[in-house]
């Protein structure tokens, strides 16, 4: 293992891949801590102080940011308008054929596709920022305390104060996509999925240290075993799949024979990744956001359904949010594997280049087949999605940890899944220089 740590260091081009895509992530993690203008940085940190329980409204986009949302740097966004911006049109290739179109015809259709993401990136920032800015304003944004200071977060309310705030968060998260863009080039791994790697594990020391400091040391100890547990089952569901068999029949062109080999068709036991647990946070956080724009007036009771919500679908330790949640992890996985993997395109594929499965005949029983296992393998992945998701709610109501608990949820799944991917990259770099990889 070490020595072929070394052998990475002693590679030229691979080192400097490395240092390069390390000197972005430093850049990266230094923007988190510049406050945008007009922003008390003092009034900030005094509500951070006081608002260690970030489970509220921003959690899930403050958790991507590493931090930064809060804190409202320039960098506050994060890299979350693009991790929308994406789904958005991948989704879009359903409803939209010129999507579908550009997809398929191959690279220069791909590029196409990205600068549509791009644009909307910066149409979602601008919207988010504006937001963002507006709940500052109102000093909703750590939701309900006594802190004063949380409602004094912005020093100048003036229109072009306002506008430059949204054009400096806007400008950050244009910048950190630009640096995503120039990992996945110049460095190792997927450039965004690092980013999104490193504001998450940025959280971990300082995750662990409140545990311990309100739990004790043994109960630290406890939690890291039980990470560590739970790192080892990701790692296993995360690289467990469902190989399908094909070969390809013998053509002759020419003198020349082509064809005749077996292969097969990787189904992955979590195909969905994170995404579906994402889609269910943000729906679950829209009854919330309808809840805190309809606060009554002062001295005013509010309406049934207000506090209907504020008490069950606002925090995580209710049987029915987590109930809820788990349903729609659930429901969300089996309808974003049905939008990423299409059997029919597979199955008709196979049958344009000759391939089959063997005992399957090629055509529509293969799309049904494919649509047979796919169904049946996605069914344990919902599931292991969904008590993933559920552990650092549990955590909130056993320990009273944060929602944003760093052994569970989309913290774990990115982590470990970021992880795996840019380890393989590693090795299979590696591996075209010497005749030994990372990996054993």
């Amino acid at each position: 293992m070490f020595s072929a740590v070394g052998r990475i260091f002693r590679t030229p081009d691979l080192r400097r891949k490395i240092f390069f895509t390390l000197g972005i992530i430093a850049l990266f993690r230094l923007g988190s801590f510049i406050p945008a203008p007009f922003v008390d940085f003092g009034n900030v940190q005094t509500c951070l102080n006081a608002n260690q329980d970030t489970s509220g409204l921003y959690s899930l986009v403050n958790l991507f940011s590493g931090g930064a949302l809060l804190k409202l740097s320039i960098f506050a966004l994060g890299i979350m308008p693009y991790i929308t911006a994406s789904i958005i049109v991948q989704l879009l290739r359903v409803v939209i054929p010129r999507f579908e179109t550009l997809y398929k015809e191959g690279q220069a259709g791909q590029a196409k596709l990205t600068q549509y993401t791009r644009y909307l990136t910066i149409a979602l920032g601008v919207l988010q920022s504006t937001t963002l800015i507006t709940v500052a304003r109102s000093g909703a944004l750590f939701g309900t305390t006594a802190v004063s200071q949380c409602t004094q977060l912005i020093t100048d309310d003036s229109w072009y104060a306002i506008m430059l705030m949204v054009v400096t968060m806007t400008a950050g998260t244009g910048l950190i996509m630009w640096m995503g863009e120039l990992v996945t080039e110049r460095g190792i791994g997927n450039g965004m999925s690092l980013l999104i790697f490193t504001s998450i594990a940025a959280q971990f020391p300082s995750s662990l240290w409140a545990v311990g400091q309100s739990q004790g040391i043994e109960i630290l100890l406890v939690v890291i075993a039980i990470g560590l547990l739970i790192v080892m089952g990701v790692v296993f569901v995360e690289q467990s799949q469902r190989r399908i068999p094909v070969q390809y029949a013998k053509r002759m062109v020419g003198r020349r024979t082509y064809g005749g080999n077996n292969t097969y068709i990787p189904i992955k036991v979590n195909m969905a990744g994170v995404v579906p647990v994402i889609f269910a946070s943000s729906l679950l956080y829209l009854p919330a956001l309808i809840a805190q724009f309809n606060q009554p007036a002062a001295g005013k009771a509010p309406a049934p359904w207000v506090t209907w919500i504020t008490n069950y679908l606002t925090k995580g330790d209710h049987p029915l949010y987590m109930l809820l949640y788990f349903l729609l992890i659930v429901g969300f996985t089996y309808f974003y594997v049905a939008i990423t993997f299409n059997p029919e395109e597979v199955a008709d594929n196979m049958k344009k280049y000759g391939g089959f499965i063997p005992g399957i005949r090629a055509g529509r029983p293969t799309a049904e087949y494919l649509d047979y296992v796919l169904t049946r393998v996605t069914l344990p992945g919902s599931f292991y999605l969904g008590i993933i998701a559920l552990i650092p709610l549990v955590a909130f109501a056993l320990i009273g940890a944060s929602q944003n608990f760093m052994f569970g949820g989309t913290s774990i799944l990115i982590i470990v899944g970021v992880g795996l991917e840019t380890v393989k990259q590693i090795d299979s770099q590696l591996q075209q220089r010497h005749y030994e990889g990372l990996l054993r």
